[in-house]
């Protein structure tokens, strides 16, 4: 696998990014990619691993150390293959994915892993560029028709699946264009939307139908759906968001996270964005609630629409350094970490509740809050108590929610479909993935709740291969 002493003499490489002076100044991606030189040094650090746990890590189970050991022999075509082999969309997954792989690899021992995620994507742009990268139509079609409802990653690799099981696949999607969260719930500057498009172009291509502007349940109804097709898989995602229940919750100027970020990436596109649903950060301050994704993408975006001041505030107290002594190697490392919005600008405040919310004459003008220290009981359990005399306020005029999300909008097609849902309220499906429906299944967020995008992708593979096995009884997807 690759070099075989690469690991002891080459120390792990990453990308860089635009500065940031620069990169603020718009919407796109900032990436600075290795050059190829520095790729084949980083695919020869990959071990010869008797057991790669960095396969164990990732969920799709990706052939790790064989692109890599082929990105060190310069054999980027049949790299391109191999990882094709298991993950429909790395061009996502090279870009926005936390890369557990990662945290698993051995080198990880010592905190120096294979910048596998970073090989991942120039493979994948290499191969875009090179034109490898082609349709694929199945040999034969079946009779069997398929609808898949949600286009977000779990719903474009089920349906790219199915298509090429030879079934005809329709794919529905409420919103005006394809790619779900992709396309809608993560800015420009983390996945350019091109991106995106070039995909679902190349899914059009092959043959999967797509159907945007269309609400199931309203558009299509349920007994339409039991009708004209055959099986139906539910990838509606996890988009009911966590919301604050406090004082001052309905002033004006108080957001869901979304509400914030999909205007700006329809801007993006060129769209004349209403101006009831137009929010631009210019000027005023905002306080970001959550510490995760969707509120580092609120940051940056309120950095890029040139903000007065921007605060972060998280519940859960800072994450440690490095890894404490319950959190060995492979698991995941429960440490500090920052995304690069953080890194532009804005402050980050921790163990922080959201006590209400001010304002004069419906407006917001103010967010009060309390400092929380977390305690362990006798059981174990984490309970959070304020801190007296800690109280202080904010200026805010904007607020976006990002704590985030619930379950799936249960829609009405959901229940008279008749699927049941599970205590979470999320699509209940057993490990086929079929829900409490005969030939109706789910998968991703709506099946699984909130989660990444690399588990809506495997998830999305391993419901279409149970819906090809029922619907033919047997079936040859990966």
């Amino acid at each position: 696998m690759g070099k075989v002493t690469g690991f002891k003499e080459f120390e792990r490489r990453t990308h860089g990014y635009k500065p940031v002076e620069e990169r603020i100044r718009h919407h796109k991606e900032f990436t600075v990619p290795l050059s190829e030189a520095d790729l084949k040094t980083q695919g020869a650090r990959c071990m010869d691993c008797g057991v790669p746990f960095c396969h164990s890590g990732c969920p799709l189970g990706n052939y790790i150390p064989d692109w890599n050991d082929l990105v060190y022999r310069g054999r980027w075509d049949e790299a391109s293959a191999r990882l094709h082999a298991t993950n429909n969309f790395p061009e996502f997954t090279g870009r926005v994915c936390p890369a557990p792989c990662e945290a698993s690899c051995v080198l990880n021992i010592h905190n120096n892993p294979v910048t596998i995620k970073q090989i991942e994507c120039a493979i994948v742009d290499r191969a875009f560029d090179e034109g490898w990268i082609t349709p694929v139509k199945p040999i034969k079609r079946t009779s069997k028709r398929v609808a898949v409802i949600g286009s977000g990653p779990a719903g474009m690799a089920a349906a790219q699946q199915l298509n090429l099981a030879g079934h005809t696949v329709t794919l529905f999607e409420r919103a005006d264009r394809i790619g779900g969260l992709l396309m809608y719930g993560i800015p420009d500057f983390k996945l350019e939307k091109t991106t995106v498009q070039r995909r679902v172009d190349l899914m059009a291509a092959e043959g999967v139908q797509m159907s945007p502007n269309t609400e199931v349940g309203k558009d299509v109804t349920a007994e339409k759906l039991k009708s004209e097709f055959d099986a139906v898989c539910i990838c509606i995602g996890s988009t009911v968001p966590r919301d604050l229940d406090v004082p001052g919750r309905n002033l004006k100027g108080v957001h869901f996270a979304l509400e914030f970020l999909i205007p700006q990436n329809k801007r993006n596109w060129g769209d004349e964005i209403p101006a009831d649903n137009d929010i631009l950060a210019t000027g005023k301050n905002v306080v970001v609630l959550g510490g995760g994704d969707t509120g580092s993408d609120c940051v940056g975006t309120s950095i890029r629409h040139g903000a007065k001041s921007v605060t972060s505030l998280e519940l859960m107290p800072e994450s440690p350094q490095e890894r404490a002594s319950d959190n060995p190697w492979p698991q995941w490392p429960r440490v500090s970490r920052g995304s690069t919005s953080h890194d532009e600008g804005g402050k980050r405040l921790y163990s922080v509740a959201t006590k209400s919310l001010e304002g004069k004459n419906g407006v917001l003008q103010k967010l009060n809050a309390v400092k929380v220290e977390w305690a362990q009981d006798a059981s174990g359990r984490w309970n959070m108590a304020e801190v007296p005399g800690s109280e202080f306020s904010l200026d805010a005029d904007l607020v976006f929610l990002a704590m985030g999300y619930l379950h799936p909008e249960t829609a009405s097609f959901v229940k008279e479909l008749g699927c049941e849902l599970d205590a979470r309220g999320n699509v209940k499906a057993g490990p086929d993935y079929q829900t409490s429906v005969p030939g109706v299944y789910a998968a991703g967020d709506a099946r699984r709740g909130q989660s990444l995008v690399v588990w809506a992708i495997a998830e999305g593979r391993q419901a279409a291969r149970e819906i090809d096995r029922y619907l033919m009884g047997d079936t040859h997807l990966p």
